[in-house]
C-alpha cells in the first residue's frame, strides 16, 4: 500500500492529475498511454509515454534540471548521444536557441517519439545510430530496465552472446558526426549510452580537443571499465563536477551551486 501511495504521489508531482490517471490506467491495462506535457520555459509541449521510464527522465531534465550549468561562451553546437525521446535535446534547444543540436538515438520506438517531439525544432537534427568508437554495425539489446536502458554492443561481445538482439543500427563516431555536419567546435557533448561510453572513450584523439564541455553518465555496472576509460580518454579539462547522475568535464564552464549532486 505504501509503495502504491508513493507511486501515485510521484506521478502527481511530475504529471498532475490527468497524467496520474493515465499512468494508473496504463499499469492496470498494460497499455501504453501518451500525454502531451507543457513545461514552463519550453516552447512546445512534450509527448511522453506515461507508464514508462520517460517520466523519471522528464523529471531529471525539467524538474531537477540535470543539464543546467553556467556556459561561459555562446553555445553553437551540441551533440546529444543517447537522445532517447529527445528530452535533453529539447532542454538544450530552449536554453541555447542558436545552437545546432545533433541527436543520436539507436532504438526504433524511442527514435520515432524523438522525431515527433523535435518536429517544431528545426535546429535539432536526429540520427538513428549508436555512438561507437568506429564505423560498424552495432546490435541493440533490451535488458528489461525500461526504454531509457537499451544497450548497444558489437555482436561478438561475450556479454551479448546470451541475449536476443532487437536488430542492428550503424555505429557512428564523434569524429564522423563532426565531419559530416561540418563542425569546427563542439560546445557540449552529452553521452548517456548505457555502457558503450567505455568503447567510445577509448578512442578520443581525433575529436577531444574540439570539445569544450562533456556531460557523461557512466554505467560501470553494465560495462565494467567505463570509469577508467572515461578518465584515461578525457585529459585536459580543468573543471570537473558531479550533477545528478552525470560527471561534467569542462574547459570553460562551471556548475550552478544549487545543481550539484543530489543525495
Amino acid at each position: 500500500m505504501l509503495t502504491t501511495i508513493k507511486r501515485i504521489t510521484y506521478y502527481f508531482q511530475v504529471l498532475g492529475l490527468n497524467g496520474t490517471l493515465l499512468a494508473l490506467a496504463g499499469f492496470l491495462t498494460k497499455r501504453t498511454y501518451y500525454l502531451k506535457k507543457t513545461v514552463k520555459g519550453v516552447a512546445h509541449p512534450i509527448e511522453l509515454r506515461v507508464n514508462s521510464s520517460d517520466i523519471p527522465t522528464f523529471r531529471q531534465m525539467f524538474i531537477y534540471r540535470d543539464y543546467d550549468f553556467y556556459a561561459k561562451q555562446p553555445v553553437r553546437t551540441i551533440i546529444d548521444a543517447g537522445a532517447n525521446i529527445g528530452l535533453a535535446a529539447i532542454f538544450f534547444a530552449n536554453e541555447y536557441p542558436d545552437a545546432k543540436i545533433i541527436a543520436v538515438e539507436p532504438e526504433a520506438k524511442n527514435f520515432e517519439l524523438l522525431l515527433s517531439n523535435i518536429k517544431y525544432y528545426p535546429q535539432i537534427i536526429a540520427i538513428r545510430a549508436a555512438l561507437w568508437h568506429c564505423l560498424e554495425p552495432i546490435e541493440i539489446f533490451d535488458p528489461g530496465a525500461g526504454s531509457w536502458a537499451f544497450v548497444t554492443k558489437h555482436s561478438d561481445d561475450p556479454q551479448a552472446l546470451d541475449q536476443t538482439s532487437l536488430g542492428s543500427v550503424p555505429g557512428i563516431t564523434v569524429d564522423a558526426i563532426i565531419k559530416e555536419h561540418d563542425i569546427s567546435h563542439v560546445d557540449i557533448l552529452k553521452i548517456d549510452i548505457e555502457g558503450a561510453e567505455k568503447e567510445v572513450l577509448s578512442a578520443t584523439e581525433a575529436w577531444l580537443p574540439m570539445v569544450d564541455t562533456m556531460i557523461v553518465e557512466l554505467h560501470e555496472d553494465i560495462n565494467p571499465g567505463c570509469t577508467r576509460s572515461f578518465y584515461n580518454g578525457s585529459n585536459g579539462f580543468p573543471h570537473e563536477w558531479f550533477q545528478g547522475e552525470n560527471i561534467y568535464l569542462s574547459r570553460t564552464c562551471s556548475a550552478k551551486a544549487n545543481n550539484q549532486r543530489r543525495s
